[in-house]
């Protein structure tokens, strides 16, 4: 006990580390310092108490203080680079904003804005007029609004146009969009009555026309974005339910989810409905992600007929939705790229890594190979091999595209240890395992990541 209470009189009074150079030397805020300092010496105290520290220095104590400091005086919210070949990852933020997207919220964000001001009438405005028109004449719809994202659209959506009604929707349709949320539970807090039609793999024409009566609100069309059904299957195309909404007056409503603005086709990808052929389809409103295939901000965006939208606009929810300046500075200048498609998909990130080149991927690869094979072939082998992306984000689950991957098998370090230390660099990596490789697919890195794979790497390992 007598060695015990030695030590604990050893432990430094939180003054006299508050006065150190190197704890000084920290610009954040005194109460957060003394907050870490007296978590350190508690941690001390305990371990001095239980037996765990026999000896320790002054030093030991400000090492163990720098350290948390270091953590806590960062954002905990960080950059990462995605190294796992998925380019939309919703764990990682999703669609990359364009060059133009940054500036512009830099630009709103840094000053006072017109973001409800009428710079014409010099009176008040509305925050939608912003990006309603290039909205409407990318989609070719009569109207646009924006709200914070895709399921706050549908809910929006079902709470204006079919509250204390029914929306009548296939089974087919009934998904899960992520963390548990599903469209059965949106539809439920938005004061619609679900009435599911069909079968899990089969709907017909007459499902939905068997279900309408007089308090059938609207017809509901999801489109599955992040799961496939195949086999024997039937789905009632969307032409075919909006003359059903005609015949009955009722408007039909499409969520299309990922918010396709560009034919992929084109690009030998996998073809997606685009908003623009829904709108042409007779659709009366389409919802849709701006963060998933769109390549912008995160948002959901409502368009279609003029007299639909505008009362969604008046609905109290709205308030609740709305997106924020920021937000819509940055969805704009994403739209305004479409105006051009060869420079959106230049310059929208996601738009460019999903059409890269395959030669262009190899030539990436081999540049990433060689850097690292100079530094640490000793280490661990090293090796090019093609291999597959994903788009993510929910967005066309069967789909794969070729890429070229390097892949990493440590020498003398656990390739689990490998991978957190990783995931714990100033700016973390994340990569996948493979049959006891780590792999970096180079289709979602940028430029200036690799010379911090290829440093972390060297230290590491």
């Amino acid at each position: 006990m007598q060695n015990k209470n030695l030590l604990l009189s050893k432990l430094p009074k939180v003054d006299r580390i508050l006065s150190d150079d190197r704890i000084q030397d920290f610009d954040i805020a005194r109460n957060l310092k003394i907050d870490i300092i007296r978590k350190i010496l508690d941690s001390y105290r305990k371990d001095i108490l239980d037996g765990n520290i026999e000896e320790f220095t002054y030093d030991d104590v400000i090492d163990k203080i720098i350290k948390l400091l270091n953590v806590k005086s960062k954002n905990h919210l960080k950059r990462v680079i995605n190294a796992t070949g998925t380019i939309l990852h919703t764990n990682l933020g999703r669609a990359v904003l364009s060059k133009d997207a940054i500036d512009a919220v830099v630009e709103v964000a840094s000053r006072y804005n017109n973001l409800e001001y009428d710079l014409e009438k010099g009176e008040r405005g509305s925050r939608y007029s912003h990006v309603e028109e290039i909205i409407c004449k990318i989609t070719g719809a009569e109207a646009a609004m924006v709200v914070n994202n895709n399921a706050a659209a549908v809910m929006l959506v079902l709470s204006t146009l079919a509250k204390g009604k029914e929306v009548i929707v296939s089974r087919s349709q009934l998904v899960e969009i992520g963390g548990s949320f599903r469209v059965p539970a949106v539809m439920e807090q938005s004061g619609a009555k679900l009435v599911e039609v069909g079968t899990t793999n089969k709907t017909h024409l007459y499902d939905y026309e068997n279900a309408i009566n007089e308090n059938t609100a609207l017809i509901l069309k999801v489109h599955q974005s992040n799961f496939k059904i195949l086999g024997f299957t039937k789905e009632i195309s969307l032409e075919e339910l909006v003359e059903l909404g005609k015949k009955y007056n009722l408007p039909v409503v499409e969520d299309i989810g990922s918010g396709v603005l560009i034919d992929f086709s084109k690009y030998g990808l996998p073809y997606e409905p685009t908003v623009q052929e829904s709108i042409k389809r007779g659709a009366d409103v389409v919802t849709f992600s701006g963060d998933k295939l769109l390549g912008g901000p995160q948002a959901g965006i409502i368009v279609g007929k003029k007299h639909l939208i505008d009362r969604m606009k008046k609905n109290q929810l709205t308030r609740a939705l709305r997106i924020d300046k920021m937000t819509l500075a940055a969805l704009e200048a994403t739209f305004k790229l479409y105006l051009d498609e060869e420079r959106a998909i230049k310059e929208i990130p996601a738009l460019r890594m999903m059409t890269m080149n395959i030669e262009l991927i190899q030539k990436r690869a081999k540049k990433l190979y060689s850097q690292l094979k100079k530094i640490i072939s000793d280490r661990a082998e090293l090796n090019i091999e093609k291999d597959v992306s994903q788009f993510g984000g929910g967005a066309m689950p069967l789909e794969t595209i070729t890429t070229y991957v390097i892949t990493i098998k440590p020498k003398f370090k656990k390739i689990e240890d490998v991978e957190l230390e990783l995931r714990r660099q100033e700016v973390p990596i994340i990569v996948r395992i493979y049959k006891e490789n780590i792999i970096i697919d180079v289709r979602t890195l940028f430029d200036d990541d690799f010379h911090i794979i290829v440093d972390s790497l060297n230290k590491i390992l």
